[in-house]
């Protein structure tokens, strides 16, 4: 019988299966020490990003509502040096009497007194404004005050946009001639009477209310008006001026006289000062 396979081939196939079994084994070996234990996707796994989130589920809440602070109303401060002394209010007017460092003064709205602005006001008090915070000032109250004056018709004044007075006031002899736009200017501008005359309260020791001239501003109309700085004025058109209602009473239907007579007291004597209006 003839052989197949010689002794050296089949001593060399011996050889090469031999040596591929101890490399397998000395790379096993190596795996088993060197390598670790997770395979190449196991890590991968743990190393990249999950594939899920956290979602919440439960509805969502509106946002709630935003808070606005009230204006602060502070009754202290500097302010508590100014003392109310009277309210005129109408529905298109706002005037008030204040009273600080012995000396009066008469306010319209966002006029200002220490650097206090007039608000508004009520009938027992009056809110003013400085720096962005608000400040409330109570009605004084005594005996022989005025409360608040309240018109009994609303009296319709006619606007004037010029800042400059207009028209004349004429020397008649035994009265003295005013004309019409001058009253109704400053019937509706209080700023300008203030820039131009200066009114203060005078208390009598009866407890009765005076009012007097403190300064006039050379050559204004009220210079022409035959008045002088300390003067008392004691009445208008037969009302006596002893308190703020009549005082105000007087203000508020200056636009409407045609005819004005005035009693004043100089150097302890009386003496009447007539005009026409026209």
């Amino acid at each position: 019988m003839k052989q197949i396979f010689k002794p050296q081939m089949i001593k060399y196939m011996w050889m090469v299966l031999l040596t591929a079994l101890i490399i397998k084994a000395i790379w096993f070996v190596i795996a088993l020490v060197f390598l670790p234990t997770s395979s190449i996707e196991h890590i991968e796994e743990q190393g990249g990003k999950p594939l899920y989130y956290r979602v919440k589920l439960s509805p969502n809440k509106a946002p709630p509502p935003p808070v606005t602070k009230k204006p602060t109303v502070v009754t202290g401060g500097d302010i508590k040096d100014i003392k109310l002394l009277a309210i005129y209010n109408a529905s298109d007017m706002t005037i008030v009497t204040v009273e600080f460092g012995g000396k009066t003064r008469v306010l319209s709205k966002g006029d200002k007194v220490k650097g206090f602005a007039l608000q508004s006001a009520t009938k027992d008090w009056a809110i003013f404004s400085k720096q962005r915070k608000t400040y409330k000032i109570t009605l004084a109250k005594s005996k022989n005050s005025d409360k608040m004056i309240t018109p009994v018709t609303k009296v319709a004044t006619p606007k004037t946009k010029s800042t400059k007075p207009e028209g004349e006031i004429v020397d008649g002899g035994k009265l003295k001639i005013i004309d019409k736009s001058l009253i109704e200017h400053f019937a509706s501008n209080l700023n300008e009477v203030n820039k131009n005359i200066g009114i203060r309260t005078i208390k009598g020791a009866d407890g009765k209310i005076g009012f007097g001239i403190s300064f006039i501003r050379r050559g204004s109309p009220f210079a022409k008006l035959g008045v002088r700085r300390g003067d008392i004025i004691k009445s208008v058109n037969g009302q006596k001026i002893d308190s703020y209602n009549a005082a105000f009473g007087v203000y508020k239907n200056i636009a409407n006289i045609t005819n004005l007579s005035m009693v004043i007291e100089r150097n302890k004597e009386e003496m009447e000062l007539e005009y026409e209006v026209n």
